[in-house]
């Protein structure tokens, strides 16, 4: 059988996506598995042992250059990509079915590109954007599922239950390959510091999820004097500005700041004790890896986008407007107002809770 997933971005919800692929994987190992994401999301994917082909696409530099040549020439080359999974010469469909884990209607149209005559999605009232439901042939309901995680999975089961295969269960997988050099690149950074450490990630993606910097800069020092741990300041490009600010904010200059790539950041976290951070990308390749982790959540769910080991703590206000927030943008900023004291008691219990675990 031959399946293609199209799961387009963002770094977050390509991590939260994995496991389905994994679980296809383990359930029929003799599938070939197709992945369409965003060139910006793609390299979390790249070499992963559940995926046969990696197909990048970038409609975002598309749609800024809609009719340059370029964009014709590289949107021309992805649907001979799609194609190859697709539709043959003779017009008979080689896709057999297309997952759309994205919901969107440009998702939907590279579904009903591949020549996918089975296309699944999530029910309509499930779907982000609507409209996309035209683009499906099924709709798999997930309602009874309240992470994301186990909505994608939901689409996975659909297919391999219809077949016949075993459907296998157990923990979730994140089949991500790091080379050498990344992880030499985390055992350096490590090392360096000659101490445990917590990696803190100022970087949020929308700005109604920045806490500030100068909270982050004083949570350093609380790390510092608390627990005996340094700060490794992550960021990602355009961040910078943001992550010296954390680092000024250091009274005791407990944080020093760190830029990697995507794969260079999952390697550093398998060393740090501790990662605190938005609901973002980072966040959730800290949990693919099992990094203990305190989420500060404000205008998303943590019940829907948060950490999935029930160790982990997600902090957020309890707010009248929280509920289905989802905004980019707000006229106002309270949700992301959490002081520092209650970071810093999530902290201390969540590094409680991976302390009695070693002993055990």
């Amino acid at each position: 059988m031959r399946i293609l997933i199209v799961k387009l971005s963002s770094i977050g919800d390509v991590v939260h996506a994995l496991p389905a692929a994994a679980f296809l994987r383990r359930a029929m190992p003799e599938a070939h598995i197709s992945w369409v994401v965003e060139r910006s999301a793609g390299a979390i994917l790249k070499n992963s042992t559940v995926i046969d082909q990696l197909i990048e696409i970038d409609t975002r530099s598309w749609r800024k250059q809609i009719f340059s040549r370029r964009t014709m020439f590289e949107a021309r080359a992805s649907l001979d990509d799609l194609r190859q999974v697709g539709p043959d010469k003779n017009g008979n469909s080689l896709v057999d079915v297309a997952l759309d884990l994205q919901g969107l209607i440009k998702s939907g149209i590279i579904a009903r590109a591949s020549g996918a005559k089975r296309r699944i999605g999530f029910y309509s009232s499930e779907l982000r954007e609507k409209a996309s439901c035209v683009f499906l042939t099924e709709q798999v309901d997930t309602s009874e599922f309240t992470h994301v995680i186990e909505k994608n999975l939901a689409l996975a089961r659909a297919i391999v239950e219809e077949t016949g295969s075993a459907a296998i269960g157990g923990r979730y997988e994140f089949p991500i390959k790091l080379s050498t050099d990344e992880e030499g690149f985390a055992a350096t950074a490590a090392g360096e510091l000659e101490q445990p450490f917590a990696i803190l990630n100022p970087g949020g993606g929308w700005p109604t999820k920045l806490w500030p910097a100068e909270r982050f800069g004083q949570l350093a020092d609380l790390l510092l004097e608390k627990h005996g741990l340094q700060s490794i300041v992550t960021y990602g490009p355009g961040e910078e500005g943001l992550a010296n600010k954390v680092v000024a904010a250091s009274e005791a200059r407990a944080a020093r700041p760190l830029a990697s790539t995507i794969k260079e950041f999952v390697a550093l976290t398998r060393h740090a004790r501790l990662f605190v951070g938005a609901d973002t990308g980072p966040l959730h390749l800290a949990a693919a890896t099992g990094t203990p982790i305190v989420g500060i959540y404000g205008p998303t769910s943590p019940e829907r986008n948060g950490p999935f080991d029930h160790r982990d703590i997600s902090v957020g206000l309890d707010l009248w407007c929280r509920s289905n927030c989802h905004q980019r943008s707000c006229w106002h900023w309270e949700c992301t107002d959490i002081p520092v004291s209650l970071i810093a008691k999530a902290v201390s219990t969540r590094l409680a809770e991976a302390d009695k675990r070693e002993t055990e």
